[in-house]
């Protein structure tokens, strides 16, 4: 019998002795959060309650929450299966999403807070025909939305039939179903108030878990990084090359263009993600914001230090045959690796596995409750509100309709996390950077920072990215040609690279200037001098 798939079926037998105090700990985290959210929705009274939590949250709260947002199941379980799996080049994602916070925060976090209400589409309409640009808006962060959605969809799949020992498709995408649920039931009844309590609560217990597993790691190899990552080079089966770039990036020149791809979509995506857009707008003013940056990226930082040891330490305690019988993409070498530190055949071992497995779970349920927060609340705010009853309705009608659009959202996500559910998390993430810096961050930019950009412009480069990043998505690798593809069977890959950052995000940046240079429509100066005084001042912001 392969040695790796009977270690996968004693971690699962482990579990399953372990399967009452596993189920604990998920349902007493499940059931804290939902407290929590019952509470928030009793306070939620407003549309200002709704979308941005009253603007309340301190500038600490919020860069934890910020935080809790941003250090998905791609950050927990992803990078840590890539880094297992390819080394260096899986410690680029690390690099990606932390260095992506500066762009957040010297061109977006402030003139973002000062310039809207509750959604980008506050900011990109403002100087512009509402209608059409809400329309876009709306679309794009929808579709931003569910990309990510995936992503964490498939980590709830993964992680949940590991420690359920659960192994048939239809198990699987049944607890893909459960988390849809579950995100659903935070959003309609928290709104933004919930859903920040519960990504703070993640955040601190995401930080304490990798703390942990950082603190044993090291334990092991008595604190010298040297001999872990020897050891982790060793047992990779590839020797010092898993210590050098280009294990997954370089062996080809298509996967060299796929690495400079895949940076440049995690170091722009950053500052047109949705749902983190929308969290400058729970502070009180711009300088909150700010500072709720500063904070995100201190305990962001100090996170994806730590994947250095979750990675390696997977890489030097776990044979990769193991961690790819358990998952084809690596998703679950983090609570593998817990459950080698604490012991594959002890109940320390089991705790530890259930423990860390929990935190991973807490973070997937934190990270789609604010990602379908920010899709329903395009949609209430910039398309029913604004577009469908241009501007006539009331809040408690804009609420109301945030909250049907969480459930079709939700099974959206399901029905297509079920697909993805093989697929690398961290790679999934990466995807849904590339059309967020596609579709809204050209626009983003050009709104706040050219004088003569127009309606027309806006809607070349919102739709013109989303479509070029989205279709070629649709004919790359990750969805079909491939043993780890979406559509294992199929064959349609007719665009090489995985990422198509490198080609969508100078489409939406041309089409944007392209747009606005054939545009025969009149910019409003006066209206741009108005948007330039409140993004750089506040005056005047909600």
């Amino acid at each position: 019998m392969n040695p790796a798939i009977t270690q996968v079926q004693l971690a699962a037998g482990e579990a399953s002795e372990h399967r009452p105090l596993i189920i604990s700990l998920f349902a007493v985290f499940v059931a804290a959060t939902l407290v929590i959210t019952v509470w928030a929705g009793r306070q939620t009274k407003s549309a200002a309650d709704f979308y941005a939590g009253g603007r309340q949250f301190s500038a600490f709260q919020n860069g934890l929450a910020v935080s809790g947002d941003y250090m998905s199941a791609a950050s927990f379980l992803g990078i840590a299966g890539a880094i297992a799996l390819f080394g260096y080049d899986g410690f680029l994602y690390s690099i990606g999403f932390l260095v992506a916070w500066l762009v957040a925060l010297l061109l977006v976090a402030e003139p973002l807070r000062n310039s809207g209400r509750y959604t980008m589409g506050d900011v990109l309409a403002y100087r512009m025909r509402q209608r059409p640009v809400r329309t876009a808006a709306g679309t794009s962060t929808i579709v931003v939305s569910i990309f990510y959605l995936l992503a964490q969809m498939a980590g709830a799949g993964v992680l949940v039939s590991l420690l359920l020992g659960i192994t048939s498709d239809g198990g699987k995408i049944g607890i893909v179903a459960l988390v849809g649920v579950l995100m659903i039931v935070y959003v309609t009844i928290g709104g933004m108030k919930g859903t920040t309590w519960v990504q703070m609560v993640k955040a601190v217990l995401l930080i304490c878990g990798t703390i942990l597993i950082t603190f044993l790691v090291l334990l092991k190899f008595n604190f010298n990084i040297s001999d872990l990552l020897g050891t982790a080079a060793e047992n990779s089966g590839k020797g010092s090359a898993f210590l050098e770039p280009g294990l997954k990036y370089g062996a080809t020149s298509t996967s060299k263009i796929d690495f400079i791809s895949l940076g440049i979509a995690l170091v722009l995506g950053t500052a047109g993600l949705p749902h983190i857009l929308i969290r400058f707008y729970t502070v009180p003013d711009s300088k909150a914001a700010r500072k709720s940056v500063n904070w995100a990226i201190g305990i962001i930082g100090g996170f994806y230090l730590m994947t250095i040891a979750l990675g390696f330490g997977a890489a030097a305690l776990i044979k990769p045959e193991e961690i790819i019988a358990s998952n084809k993409a690596g998703n679950t070498a983090a609570p593998l690796l817990a459950l080698h530190l604490g012991g594959v055949d002890s109940t320390w071992g089991a705790i530890l596995l259930a423990s860390i497995s929990a935190v991973a779970f807490a973070t997937i349920l934190a990270v789609v409750a604010g990602l379908t927060l920010a899709s329903s609340s395009s949609f209430a705010h910039d398309i029913y509100a604004n577009v469908i009853r241009k501007g006539a309705a009331t809040e408690k009608e804009e609420i109301r309709a945030a909250r049907y659009a969480t459930i079709a959202i939700g099974v959206v996500s399901i029905g297509l996390g079920a697909l993805a559910r093989d697929l690398n998390v961290a790679g999934l993430v990466a995807l849904a950077f590339a059309v967020a810096a596609s579709a809204n961050l050209p626009t983003i930019l050009y709104s706040l920072f050219w004088k003569r950009f127009t309606t027309q412009g806006a809607l070349w480069s919102i739709y013109g990215g989303l479509i070029t990043a989205v279709g070629l998505v649709l004919f790359s690798p990750v969805v079909s040609g491939k043993p780890t593809s979406m559509f294992t069977g199929a064959n349609f890959d007719w665009f090489p690279l995985e990422n198509p950052g490198i080609i969508s995000i100078p489409v939406g940046f041309l089409l944007g200037w392209l747009g606005t240079i054939l545009s025969k429509e009149e910019p409003d100066t006066g209206k741009y001098a108005e948007l330039e005084v409140r993004s750089l001042t506040g005056t005047g912001a909600h």
